[in-house]
C-alpha cells in the first residue's frame, strides 16, 4: 500500500438557491470578472440573467467570452487568455459543462505567460500560476468543477491533450442539480458514461490499496447505474440529478486514487477518437471501455472483474470467476447501450479504420500505456478494431 497526499481545497455550494453567494465569492478575488460559457443554453434556462444580476449587484465589472465548444478548442483558450491580459481580469467565472470549465482553466493560466497556451499541453510548459476560477456547473460529467485538470483539442494537429496542474483548481464551485433539469437524455447518458469511466480507470488496478476506497467506488458506480435511467426518464427528478452531480465531482477529484499508481488507458484511447472525429467524449468512452475490459481480461486480472461483478452488479459469487468476469462486462455494456441507449459501435457513428494506426501510436505516445494491463500500439489498435 502506497502513501499519498490528498489536497482538494475547493469550496462547494451544493443545492438549490445558492447563487446568492456568487457575488461575495467573486468579490474576494477582485472587481473585474470574465464570464465564460458555451453555445447559449444558459440563456435559455435563465441562468445567464441570474448570474449577470448577481455579479452586477456585487458591484463587479463583467466581461464575456461565449461560444466555447464541446471538446474545447485551443482557439477559445487563446481568446480568453488575451481578454484576461487586455482587460486586467481578476477572476474567471465559468458557467457550463466540462468543456467550458476546462477551457477556462487554461485561459486562467494563459493570462500569466507570453507564449501560446497550447505549449502548456504540447510542450508541457510550466503552469506556475493562474487567475482564480469560480465555476457554475450545468452538466454532470467531467468533474472539472472539483479537480485541477482539463483537456483541450487542437483541430489543426488532430491532438486532444489533457493535463493536471494545481493552479488550475477552482476556488469555488456552485452545484445546483436543478440547473441540469434541461440536460437531454443523450447528454445525461454520455455524462454518466464519463463518470463511470473515471471510476473504472482507478478501480481496475491490481495494486493493493485501501478497502474503503474500493467500497466507495463501488457505491458511486451503483449510484450512476441506479440514477441515470431515472434522470433520463424524469429529467426534473431532484434526487436523481443531485446524486449524479455529486458523484461527478467525487469520481475524479483525487479522493478515490488513494495510493494507487497507474496510467489511465480508456481516456487516452478515446481522446484520439474525439480529436479526429469530434465525437461526444462520454459516448466514445462507452464504446471503448467494455472492449478494453474484454481485452485486458485474463487469469492474472480476473479477480478484479469478479469483485466488480459481484459488488456492483450483484452477480452470484458462487459462479466460476471467468464466468462472473464475462458477465460483468456484459452487464456494463447493457447499461451503456440498452439502458442508456448509446450507440454501441464506432461503425454506427461513422468511424472506420482509416486513422487507427496513427491514433494508436499517439494514444500510447509511441511507447506503452502502463495501465491496468500494459498496452502498446498494436494492443490499442486491436481494441479500436473491437469497437467497430
Amino acid at each position: 500500500m502506497n502513501s499519498f497526499v490528498y489536497d482538494i481545497p475547493v469550496k462547494v455550494y451544493f443545492g438549490e438557491n445558492q447563487l446568492g453567494n456568487l457575488g461575495k465569492e467573486l468579490a474576494k478575488y477582485g472587481k473585474r470578472v470574465l464570464l465564460t460559457y458555451g453555445g447559449g443554453s444558459i440563456k435559455k434556462i435563465g441562468l445567464y440573467d441570474a448570474v449577470v444580476e448577481e455579479v452586477k449587484n456585487a458591484g463587479l465589472e463583467l466581461f464575456e467570452l461565449s461560444g466555447i465548444e464541446p471538446n474545447p478548442r485551443i482557439d477559445s483558450v487563446r481568446k480568453g487568455a488575451e481578454i484576461c491580459k487586455k482587460e486586467n481580469i481578476d477572476v474567471l467565472l465559468a458557467v457550463g459543462g466540462g468543456s467550458t470549465l476546462d477551457a477556462t482553466k487554461f485561459m486562467a493560466a494563459g493570462a500569466f505567460v507570453d507564449h501560446d497556451p497550447w505549449a502548456f499541453l504540447s510542450e508541457w510548459a510550466p503552469i506556475a500560476k493562474a487567475l482564480p476560477i469560480v465555476t457554475i456547473l450545468t452538466l454532470s460529467a467531467t468533474g472539472s468543477e472539483m479537480d485541477c485538470g482539463g483537456v483541450i483539442s487542437n483541430p489543426e494537429t488532430n491532438d486532444k491533450i489533457g493535463r493536471l496542474a494545481p493552479p488550475l483548481l477552482p476556488k469555488v464551485s456552485f452545484l445546483d442539480p436543478t440547473v441540469t433539469y434541461t440536460v437531454s437524455p443523450y447528454q445525461t447518458a454520455c455524462g454518466s458514461a464519463d463518470m463511470m469511466s473515471h471510476i473504472i480507470e482507478v478501480y481496475f488496478n491490481m495494486n493493493k490499496d485501501l478497502y474503503m476506497l474500493d467500497c466507495f467506488m463501488e457505491g458511486m458506480m451503483k449510484t450512476i447505474i441506479k440514477y441515470t435511467p431515472i434522470a433520463m426518464k424524469e429529467p426534473e427528478n431532484y434526487e436523481a440529478r443531485a446524486n449524479l452531480m455529486w458523484t461527478s465531482s467525487w469520481a475524479i477529484n483525487g479522493f478515490v486514487n488513494g495510493g494507487k499508481q497507474q496510467e489511465w488507458t480508456c481516456h487516452p484511447i478515446e481522446h484520439e477518437l474525439s480529436a479526429y472525429y469530434d465525437i461526444t467524449h462520454g459516448l466514445g468512452l462507452a464504446i471503448v471501455t467494455p472492449r478494453w475490459m474484454e481485452y485486458c481480461l485474463d487469469e492474472t486480472t480476473v479477480s478484479k472483474y469478479v469483485q466488480f461483478g459481484v459488488n456492483v452488479f450483484g452477480i452470484d459469487a458462487d459462479l466460476e470467476p471467468m464466468e462472473i468476469a464475462k458477465k460483468s462486462i456484459e452487464m456494463l455494456s447493457d447499461f451503456f447501450f440498452k439502458t442508456s441507449g448509446l450507440k454501441s459501435t464506432l461503425t454506427e457513428i461513422g468511424i472506420d479504420e482509416t486513422h487507427f494506426d496513427i491514433m494508436s501510436k499517439k494514444a500510447c505516445e509511441n511507447s506503452v500505456l502502463m495501465g491496468f494491463k500494459p498496452l502498446n500500439q498494436q494492443d490499442i489498435k486491436k481494441i479500436l478494431q473491437m469497437c467497430l
